[in-house]
């Protein structure tokens, strides 16, 4: 059955829904998925390329490290700490991957909120989950250091097992790491805005669309999910294998 509503111009159109409502979205000279918010469309398409990358390094990672002749190190030893005189395996990466898991939990509440127009509240969960993120890239920083000063690992060498796996390690957590970084930033840029009022009453600037909407905060989320869940395909094949 199809229903009336309505795009940015205002003229009613019908809507198609089940399978012939998909093909005659994407068949039309309009824009495809006309009740999906522009944003969004754009975002998905983006998280899908992303996701292209993401599975080649990794696909390339484990190849690489079923076909070296030479002995891959152990990452319970090679990112353990010692703490308190105990020496812990991997207590640091599972610190990291609470931190960014819990900030899932700020981010999904930040759009809940956010759909309630509950400004000073949502704003406040951004910044909590920039904080969760900053956290997450500040321990990184630590980690990469820490194998670059004090154990010599290098993207082009390692002495203790198969060259690879500095140039896998950086590559993979690296490029993580930037996309954390940039979800950061725009975190901080999004609950300005909201603090501002500036998604209310439709400000012109980065990320402002409709007035009065806070599809802005859910698109946000849906990279920021991406981010987290890429973050535990990497925990899985990298650190526990």
């Amino acid at each position: 059955m199809a229903n009336e509503t309505t795009i940015d111009t205002g003229r009613a159109i019908g809507m198609v829904e089940g399978l012939p409502g998909i093909v005659a979205d994407w068949s039309s000279d309009q824009r495809a998925f006309k009740r999906v918010p522009w944003g969004k469309a754009m975002m998905w398409i983006f998280l899908l390329s992303d996701t292209f990358i993401f599975s080649c390094f990794l696909i390339s990672y484990m190849k690489v490290r079923m076909t070296t002749t030479v002995p891959w190190p152990n990452p319970s030893e090679v990112f353990a700490l010692t703490i308190g005189g105990q020496h812990i395996p991997l207590i640091l990466i599972a610190i990291m991957t609470f931190i960014l898991i819990s900030s899932s939990g700020t981010m999904a509440m930040a759009v809940r909120f956010g759909y309630q127009n509950k400004r000073m509240v949502t704003g406040l969960l951004l910044l909590a989950t920039a904080a969760f993120g900053a956290s997450f890239v500040g321990m990184q920083v630590f980690e990469w250091t820490k194998l670059i000063v004090e154990e010599g690992v290098r993207p082009w060498g390692n002495p203790m097992g198969a060259a690879q796996f500095g140039a896998c390690f950086f590559m993979i957590t690296g490029f993580h790491g930037f996309h954390v970084s940039i979800g950061v930033i725009f975190l901080i840029i999004m609950s300005v805005k909201v603090f501002r009022g500036s998604l209310e009453i439709g400000r012109p600037g980065l990320f402002t669309q409709r007035p009065g909407s806070y599809e802005e905060i859910e698109i946000m989320g849906l990279y920021w999910h991406f981010v987290d869940l890429v973050w535990v395909f990497i925990f899985a094949f990298f650190y526990l294998w």
